[in-house]
């Protein structure tokens, strides 16, 4: 049907219109196989003149026709989709697969290598330039020693009336770590901990930290059965908890050894001196916790994640955002999130302000606990949360100073919102990474010049890659899937080395 005209065809089938796009197709490739010929008039010389197309009527149309024994031909483009450098790359794509036709006819066209090599270098190397320095040789609880010993009065902990110093965190959390010591738990030991937002559940959390142990964190609010099968998963050595956590676990803590945490330990003397990671053979090395994710099996999978990436994760985060007097604690416990904001704040000498047990967990609740509080940042794990703390009353968020999102798409209509309420007085961040990569692998400074729906670029120590089915590098522009490299990715899934060694 090559003589129909096209306008007929698009007349007949009348698709769904859209100013943007050309209808029926928007890509055109014209062959033309047969030779110009030479024209010839008495007394005159006729040569043929290539006239310049000033518009093309596709997005990307490519013509080429035989010229003797060479093929000519021209690509057109609109520049309201495309520049001229991404253009000048497609037509080095295109030479490129020309050449693999001639030189590599045994070898795949889906494996035919596109990019030039300073395309190649850009890529792999340039864009994955994010190597820092970082403290890789130290624990996560060392970093918190230190700064306990540089603002030690300070107010470490917020939950509702209460308040508790950095030297007061510091002690509690070393006599729960002397406990565990006591109790067997070594370096690499799993040690499960189901308590409620407290400050039990913090003291907990560095207890076992600096005990040498790998915490597994277990949100009371989760559903019995989740629990349950995560701690058939884990097997940890002993079990922290406090009476929410007893309830909801119910039998399936009688086969775990159950250290209360909201008891004390009458034959326990309270030791306040840092445990010695050099004693108790810790190293960076060693495990920092073990987060069960579900993905996209529903099964939850335990990635075991490091003190070494960890830190660096931190590290990264103290040098990207600015230190604030406090921040707020809105994650579950079963969330690497929770693990990140906690380190963070802790590690700047600023107040963790937790919502206690009994407060919701819905946006009104958190707007009016900043309004209390004057917190200063907030790691919020979506923006449609933050986008309703806003309506339940911008004015109890002014003192926020900045935000930072948990690496999702963010719908236009929010984008707006939260774009307009922070542009001049707070920034807005969007983080993203999978719990394997330790909390975040990319971020993007969100404003109005920049969509809502990109991830950004790497952060310091973290290396992106776009590869094919084949484990090749993907041209720029072009889909593939992401692969992330650097020193946040963590050891591996417990017990699971099959899935471990296929990641």
């Amino acid at each position: 049907h090559q003589d129909v005209p096209f306008e007929q065809v698009v007349e007949r089938l009348n698709p769904p219109r859209r100013l943007e796009h050309t209808p029926l197709f928007q890509v055109m490739f014209a062959w033309q196989s047969h030779d110009q010929g030479q024209l010839m008039l008495p007394g005159l010389q006729i040569e043929p003149v290539q006239m310049a197309a000033d518009r093309s009527k596709f997005d990307l149309e490519l013509g080429l026709s035989e010229a003797g024994e060479t093929i000519e031909g021209a690509l057109g483009y609109t520049t309201d989709l495309f520049d001229e450098a991404t253009i000048k790359r497609y037509r080095g794509y295109l030479l490129a697969l020309l050449r693999a036709m001639v030189l590599q006819t045994e070898v795949p066209v889906t494996q035919v290598d596109l990019m030039s090599p300073a395309e190649r270098t850009l890529l792999l190397q340039t864009w994955n330039g994010t190597a820092v320095p970082y403290p890789a040789d130290l624990c996560l609880h060392q970093l918190f020693e230190a700064q306990v010993r540089r603002t030690p009065e300070a107010t470490a902990l917020v939950c509702g009336e209460e308040t508790l110093s950095y030297t007061l965190l510091n002690a509690r959390a070393n006599s729960v770590a002397h406990r565990l010591i006591e109790r067997g738990v070594r370096p690499d030991d799993r040690v499960a901990i189901c308590v409620e937002r407290s400050f039990t559940m913090v003291e907990g959390l560095l207890g076992i930290l600096k005990a040498g142990g790998a915490y597994v964190p277990l949100d009371p609010a989760y559903p019995s059965e989740r629990l349950g099968s995560i701690l058939s998963d884990a097997q940890p050595s002993l079990l922290l908890c406090d009476a929410a956590g007893r309830a909801v676990l119910g039998k399936a803590a009688d086969r775990y050894e159950v250290l209360a945490l909201d008891q004390a330990d009458p034959s326990m003397v309270q030791a306040v001196h840092d445990p010695d990671p050099a004693v108790l053979g810790l190293t960076s090395r060693h495990l920092a916790y073990i987060i069960y994710t579900s993905g996209s099996t529903g099964t939850p999978k335990g990635v075991m994640v490091e003190h070494q990436q960890i830190v660096n994760s931190t590290a990264v985060r103290l040098d990207y955002y600015p230190a604030t007097s406090s921040v707020l604690a809105s994650f579950s416990i079963g969330f690497d999130v929770a693990v990140g904001t906690m380190a963070f704040t802790l590690l700047t000498g600023a107040a963790l302000i937790i919502p206690p047990g009994d407060m919701g967990r819905d946006p009104d609740s958190f707007a009016r606990l900043i309004e209390r509080h004057e917190i200063g940042a907030w790691f919020v794990n979506s923006s449609s949360i933050y986008s309703a703390a806003l309506e339940s009353g911008a004015y109890r968020l002014r003192s926020l100073r900045w935000v930072a999102l948990g690496g999702e798409v963010i719908p236009s209509n929010i984008f707006q919102k939260l774009v307009s309420f922070g542009e001049g007085k707070r920034s807005i961040h969007n983080e993203y990474g999978p719990t394997e990569a330790t909390v975040w692998s990319t971020v993007v400074r969100l404003s109005a010049d920049h969509p809502g729906n990109g991830i950004g670029r790497p952060i310091a120590n973290a290396r992106l890659y776009l590869l094919d089915g084949y484990g090749q590098p993907v041209p720029l522009g072009a889909v593939g899937e992401l692969y992330i490299g650097g020193d946040g990715v963590a050891r591996g899934y417990l017990n699971r080395p099959d899935l471990t060694s296929e990641r």
